[in-house]
């Protein structure tokens, strides 16, 4: 995808032999990359969220590991550097599966190849998931187009950033719909600003302007208006882990989504790539760790200023507490269906497990 035309990626090798990745927590506003050099940096990055989203999640924690190798690769730096990287966000499934992965295939290696054999694999991770990204791309285009010849514009809503800020390259979410703006269709997407951290405000709609798809950003509470009225034929999110039975935990705000898209008869649908399949767990209520991040998030906002520095204000009583889950999980039964690399899935653990029967 590109900025100001110029083409990127959310993460990328450097020649100095480090890894460079783009800061997502002064997007809009700013374009700043940032250098990481060691475990300690990618752990970090991931943690505050300069990388965020499940696919790249993923892909980081495994250029972590890799860093990490270089400086001792023996079993017991091995544990302590996936330890480390997979401590810092509990909920995504992606970077324990990325760091699973890693260790599978690094494990039976001698000492004096893993390191530069976890500095391939990852790269080899980087590029598969710009892969999948663009097959779920392909697959849900089939969903807009279907709508398109029906009615002419589609209307889509969108709920955090699942575009391609939260992956390597492409998005999942959002992945059909620059497909489907490339090829010409009438399309108008809705974005949901995604409180606390506004990430479809400030990483969505930035990725839809660059893009050139017509875009409006709305608060969280108004996409229930809008189907009432008619106004969105297609709710399209990203998801960070997927039970076997079909149930999505997504950024917090997503079970509203579907349960008003339920009540209006809009489809619901989600932009799962297999490895946000988490076939271990079947009841994503029950048994979906849910992280909960700092209060400031929510008694807290940054922003630019008239003058372009960035600034942070409250914007609640000074007295006054806040909980902050960062997920919630949206029952199979609300899913229209799972858009992921192999087609359009049905969100039930006989579906998922004829699809996937590799992952058993």
């Amino acid at each position: 995808m590109r900025i100001d035309g110029t083409p990127w990626r959310t993460i990328w090798p450097q020649p100095d032999g480090t890894v460079g990745i783009l800061d997502q927590t002064v997007l809009p506003h700013r374009v700043v990359s940032l250098r990481l050099a060691g475990l300690l940096d990618a752990a970090r990055a991931i943690a505050d969220m300069q990388v965020r989203g499940a696919p790249l999640i993923g892909v980081t924690a495994a250029y972590g590991l890799a860093l990490a190798l270089r400086t001792g690769a023996d079993d017991a730096s091995l544990d302590h550097a996936i330890a480390t990287l997979a401590a810092t966000r509990p909920t995504a499934v992606n970077l324990r599966w990325a760091l699973g992965r890693m260790r599978d295939q690094l494990l039976p290696l001698a000492l004096s190849v893993r390191a530069d054999a976890a500095w391939a694999l990852a790269g080899a991770m980087a590029e598969e998931d710009v892969a999948v990204c663009s097959a779920i791309g392909d697959h849900g285009l089939a969903l807009i187009e279907e709508i398109a010849h029906k009615k002419g514009r589609v209307n889509i809503l969108t709920h955090c950033n699942a575009g391609w800020l939260a992956t390597v390259d492409w998005g999942t979410a959002t992945a059909p719909i620059y497909k489907a703006h490339d090829k010409g269709l009438d399309l108008h997407v809705l974005v949901d600003e995604t409180r606390p951290r506004n990430q479809g405000a400030a990483l969505t709609a930035f990725e839809l302007g660059q893009h050139g798809v017509p875009h409006a950003v709305i608060v969280d509470n108004a996409g229930g208006h809008y189907m009432q009225r008619g106004e969105v034929d297609l709710v399209m999110v990203g998801t960070d882990r997927t039970t076997r039975q079909g149930d999505v935990c997504n950024k917090i705000g997503t079970y509203l989504k579907a349960l008003a898209a339920h009540d209006n008869g809009v489809p619901f649908y989600v932009a799962a790539p297999s490895s946000s399949i988490d076939f271990a767990l079947r009841d994503g209520l029950a048994e979906i760790p849910i992280e909960e991040r700092h209060a400031q998030e929510v008694t807290h906002l940054t922003g630019a200023t008239s003058e372009g520095t960035l600034a942070t204000i409250r914007v609640t009583p000074a007295g006054s507490g806040a909980r902050n889950p960062a997920f919630d999980v949206t029952p199979a039964r609300l899913v229209s269906g799972l858009i992921t690399e192999r087609g359009l899935v049905g969100a039930n653990e006989a579906a998922l497990l004829s699809a996937f029967p590799d992952r058993l």
